[in-house]
């Protein structure tokens, strides 16, 4: 993935200024990413190499996705890892009434990191710590909304998420400049209504904004 190449406090504020946030979110922010510094030596939670351009790397990234899906209340995240893309959401939509995130990872290091945070920050999280296929039976709740960030082909994140997409959710994955090769894959095996919206953060990357998929029937 390709960053503009900052230095950290200009990579912060330019972040800040696209993401639009206010000084209290952007106090939350910083504690997360100085969460991160300090967690990273121990827990390996990202690759070395992003933690100089942190912020548009994983911040503005990830909080993009608030911007652009308003009406989303109940999210679920998929692989949340050290929380990208849905920490950085749910420390965006801080105070809304409604609003809920879950974050769903199976190694425990990391789940753990993603509660340290949370106790921190006050985002209004829900971490399931175990595996996605696990767990997303269990979410009885109506979502609005997947995500997933660095984890799956666009097929395979659609066979994990057909269980929400079918009661209703929608989903929106980010993906890198491989994305129309996957779609094309995909559209073997799913009957998909998807749209492919540019990223702020990476000029070659997209969102894949899934309002629909249903599985084709095995003849």
């Amino acid at each position: 993935m390709t960053v503009f190449p900052l230095g950290a406090d200009k990579g912060r504020q330019v972040t800040l200024e696209r993401l639009s946030v206010s000084r209290e979110t952007a106090t939350q922010l910083d504690t997360y990413v100085g969460l991160l510094n300090r967690w990273q030596p121990i827990k390996n939670l990202v690759a070395p190499s992003t933690l100089e351009a942190i912020w548009p790397r994983h911040i503005l990234d990830s909080g993009q996705l608030a911007s652009l899906f308003p009406d989303a209340k109940v999210w679920v995240d998929f692989g949340s890892g050290a929380g990208f893309p849905d920490m950085v959401v749910a420390i965006l939509l801080a105070g809304q009434p409604g609003r809920l995130v879950h974050l769903i990872e199976s190694n425990q290091r990391k789940a753990a990191f993603l509660r340290e945070v949370a106790r921190v920050t006050g985002a209004p999280v829900l971490i399931h710590a175990g595996r996605i296929e696990a767990i997303v039976p269990t979410l009885l709740a109506p979502v609005d909304l997947v995500t997933a960030r660095a984890l799956a082909s666009l097929a395979d994140l659609l066979d994990l998420a057909a269980p929400l997409l079918k009661n209703g959710a929608q989903a929106a994955f980010l993906k890198g400049q491989d994305v129309e090769g996957e779609l094309t894959e995909a559209a073997k095996s799913w009957r998909i209504k998807a749209n492919l919206i540019p990223s702020l953060s990476d000029k070659t990357a997209r969102i894949v904004h899934v309002s629909s998929a249903e599985k084709e029937s095995v003849s």
